[in-house]
């Protein structure tokens, strides 16, 4: 089985849509990723009716990575809802903006994660990881 593979099922396990509360929604959204010295975990995303309530499961996985072994910078990732991104499944997969941002701002090294780069050619940041202030 291939990492790929693997982050698939590591994330479809977590996999399992309901309803917390009337007002909070989990699971619906999954994420795995693979740290730097190649252990995997995984986040789901957790939504409320206050938006600022929410976590999507890319932030989810990358703070279990931080807290259970101190790691920031990310290999690969893999999120969906109930289909695994290919090239022919859209509106799963990539991350979103908030969660782009928050990975670049874990580590400079995340924007070498696997389509990350792409995604964000010219962050604002980079700057600052050069000087180590804002500028």
């Amino acid at each position: 089985m291939d990492i790929w593979e693997k982050l698939y099922e590591k994330a479809k396990a977590q996999y399992d849509p309901q309803d917390v509360s009337p007002f909070v929604y989990a699971h619906h959204v999954v994420c795995a990723i693979e740290s730097e010295n190649g252990e995997i975990f995984t986040g789901f995303c957790i939504e409320s009716c206050s938006g600022v309530m929410a976590l999507c499961a890319e932030r989810v996985a990358a703070l279990n990575m931080y807290v259970n072994s101190g790691q920031t910078v990310i290999k690969r990732l893999i999120a969906f809802r109930d289909t695994p991104p290919t090239d022919k499944v859209t509106g799963s997969g990539m991350p979103c903006g908030a969660c782009r941002e928050f990975l670049m701002q874990l580590s400079k090294e995340n924007r070498n994660m696997q389509i990350l780069g792409e995604l964000m050619p010219n962050w604002w940041g980079e700057s600052r990881y050069e000087t180590g202030k804002d500028s």
